[in-house]
């Protein structure tokens, strides 16, 4: 009887025997490989990391709140590891879309640009673009006034590409007193006024053009200047005697350009009345002869202009001997 139950405890302590030693040697072998995984794992490189990457910032916020959620993730067959994190599992972003969020919102504005009149007026610049019309005179006399508020001493550039108080086909869109407004606000003004003719400068936007600073009124190689008499605006309904009180007010606003336009570009009152007989085209060449412009802003002009030789160097050049006389 003792030996049939001295053999099963033998049986039973051997087994539980062998079971420790299996332990011992799968917990050495977990060891062994834990080093020597973390010696190769020292060799290799370990490339860099985006912190801006969402995926991996995901990834750290759950592991820091809840690593038991990171370490009993199932691994599926059909899934991507840790994907289950996430409530719509989406992949890494993309390099194009990490160079989005870390660089361009960086320079991205923080508030909506200003208009373009804003941005020109910061550089001293007014630009007239359109007729004279009572809302175009009010933006630029206020310009005028706001510039010499800043500064009395800086220059300010009037760029001017408008067809004066008519439109390109003639019809009257203003009055001749649009023009005038913004003539008497620059008369005014203390700062040297910088005229550029870009485009066409017609009528009363010819006269603004002629009354810069002398010698700094420039126009474009291409632009036109013409200047015309004033039109008498749409009598529509009125009776004989009001068209006859607003043509005589046109024939005041004519000779009051007339005589502007003579004492700007240095010609005799009758000179500039007989070429306004008829509207009087110009390009760069011919209003700098008439006196409108001092200078073509040509890039390169001047350089080409200062190397040309004179008559008397081109003769000497070339050899030929002039006579007295001739």
């Amino acid at each position: 009887m003792s030996c049939f139950l001295q053999a099963p405890v033998a049986h039973t302590i051997l087994s539980s025997a062998s079971s420790c030693r299996t332990v011992r040697r799968t917990k050495a072998l977990k060891l062994r490989c834990g080093a020597l995984g973390a010696k190769n794992a020292a060799k290799i490189p370990m490339p860099p990391i985006n912190p801006k990457d969402p995926f991996l910032s995901k990834l750290a916020s759950v592991a820091s709140s809840s690593p038991e959620a990171v370490l009993n993730s199932s691994a599926k067959p059909d899934t991507l590891p840790f994907l289950d994190l996430f409530e719509s599992p989406k992949l890494m972003a993309t390099p194009a879309q990490v160079e989005r969020s870390v660089s361009y919102n960086e320079h991205r504005p923080r508030s909506p640009p200003p208009d373009l009149p804003s941005l020109l007026l910061n550089g001293r610049i007014v630009y007239i673009g359109m007729p004279l019309v009572p809302a175009v005179t009010e933006l630029v006399v206020a310009e005028l006034m706001y510039l010499q508020w800043m500064d009395p001493k800086q220059p300010i550039y009037l760029y001017i590409n408008s067809t004066g108080t008519t439109r390109d086909d003639g019809e009257t869109v203003g009055m001749e007193t649009e023009g005038f407004a913004i003539y008497d606000a620059l008369m005014q003004l203390q700062n040297e006024i910088h005229t550029v003719a870009v485009g066409a400068a017609i009528g009363q936007a010819c006269l603004l053009l002629s009354a810069g600073t002398k010698g700094k009124r420039f126009m474009m190689p291409h632009a036109k200047a013409m200047i015309q008499q004033p039109r008498v605006p749409s009598s529509g309904l009125m009776p004989a005697s009001d068209v006859l009180i607003r043509a005589k007010e046109v024939v005041i606003n004519r000779d009051t350009l007339v005589e502007l336009l003579a004492k700007h570009t240095g010609n005799s009152i009758e000179a500039v009345a007989e070429v306004m007989r008829r509207p009087f085209y110009m390009d760069a060449n011919r209003a700098k002869e008439f006196g409108v412009i001092d200078k073509i802003l040509w890039r390169g002009q001047e350089k080409v202009m200062a190397e040309v030789a004179s008559p008397e160097e081109w003769d000497k050049n070339a050899g030929i001997k002039v006579m007295d006389g001739f």
